[in-house]
């Protein structure tokens, strides 16, 4: 698997990824993003944002980048610094399938994606993303699963995607949604001929959302890799817009409460990749403290006590803003 390559790494950042969500497109629901980019979000601006951040990651030991063929154009970017960066074959890439972008590089657009999960989506996707990643593919998603996804059912979605294991593409999905722990779960009683079909899952976990938690432990001793999404809950526990007992912690331990949020994450025993969504550099030096972040049983108790009730955590992004 693709994912022993960071288990060897010996660089304390190696299991911190960068996530180009925020950064592939001009409008995501971050909050603070508006002034985050710059004023003209053209595609060479983005390009460019997205070329020095990867620079940056790698430099700071980072060594695993997650896209998705919805987020506008991060497969292109990233296929544009894995050609300027050769010596750069240590990077584990995963993308997603299932969503289509749908904005035209607006930021006003009526919908930013368009969900679809059937075989028809797949095999186009696939092939978008062959054409723009080639080889460098390491694993591919299905992006969003709940538990009434067709693709937990289609059995041949499975052979296609078991055939794409075949050809050494790690398989995974990623999980949203309040009921992320019933799908997980049936997600591991996906097999192919006898052998489980999924050997990733990504999934939010976050101070204010830990509902996945249990699963992600039962997926983790299946032998899946965990990869956790969202851990900054898109902005909400980011400097001044953080809860005040997190900004308590923070000040405890001397960092910023971006890095205290990730490093909660970091210590659950199941999570193999911790994903930044940063859009600087400032932003992702800051992240990758997170490694040096030491919580005590009195931080972890304060910290404990955010979490709010799945359906509102949900509810609350649903109502985030594009910017």
């Amino acid at each position: 698997m693709p994912f022993a390559r960071l288990a060897a790494a010996t660089t304390p950042t190696a299991h911190l990824g960068l996530g180009l969500a925020a950064i592939g497109r001009p409008g995501y629901i971050t909050l603070g993003r508006e002034a985050d980019l710059p004023a003209t979000r053209s595609v060479e601006a983005l390009r460019d944002r997205t070329l020095e951040l990867l620079d940056a990651a790698y430099a700071l030991g980072v060594r695993y980048v997650d896209v998705a063929r919805s987020y506008g154009r991060s497969e292109e970017f990233l296929a544009d610094w894995l050609r300027a960066r050769p010596d750069a074959r240590d990077v584990v890439v995963g993308s997603k399938w299932g969503y289509t972008y749908t904005a035209d590089w607006r930021t006003d657009a009526d919908a930013h994606e368009v969900k679809d999960h059937s075989v028809a989506a797949y095999e186009r996707q696939r092939a978008e993303t062959a054409e723009v990643l080639g080889d460098r593919l390491d694993l591919y998603q299905i992006h969003s699963v709940t538990p009434e996804s067709p693709a937990l059912a289609d059995k041949e979605l499975h052979a296609r995607l078991a055939a794409l294991a075949a050809d050494g593409v790690t398989v995974g999905l990623s999980v949203s949604g309040p009921e992320q722990a019933a799908a997980i779960r049936a997600a591991l009683a996906v097999t192919v001929d006898g052998e489980p079909l999924f050997r990733t899952v990504q999934a939010t976990y976050n101070a204010l959302e830990t509902s996945a938690g249990p699963a992600l432990a039962e997926a983790h001793d299946a032998g899946l890799t965990v990869l956790v999404k969202e851990a900054m809950a898109n902005g909400r526990l980011a400097g001044e817009r953080a809860p005040a007992a997190l900004r308590a912690v923070a000040e405890d331990t001397g960092l910023g409460c971006d890095a205290v949020a990730l490093a909660l994450v970091l210590r659950q025993p199941w999570a193999g990749v911790v994903l930044s969504g940063a859009a600087t550099s400032v932003q992702l030096v800051s992240n990758l403290h997170a490694t040096a972040v030491d919580l005590d049983d009195a931080h972890l108790e304060r910290l404990a006590a955010l979490a709010e009730e799945p359906t509102a955590y949900w509810r609350t992004r649903a109502g985030l803003p594009w910017h």
